[in-house]
């Protein structure tokens, strides 16, 4: 399954997968293939940064 591109599509799917099975952006990153810097700027761009100490967009 790719990521969504409607980027509040990708916000909902990542925090829900943050929440649901990884411990860090690091490790979905990792996990999944997906570019940090590239999802990152994607969210960045709509108003949502990541929290480390949340581990979810905000």
């Amino acid at each position: 399954m790719g990521m969504p591109t409607d980027p509040i599509m990708l916000l909902s799917m990542v925090n829900l997968k943050l929440r649901d099975f990884y411990s860090s952006l690091d490790a979905l990153c990792d996990d999944l293939d997906i570019d940090k810097a590239d999802l990152c700027a994607k969210l960045h761009a709509v108003g949502y940064d990541y929290d480390g100490q949340r581990n979810q967009f905000i």
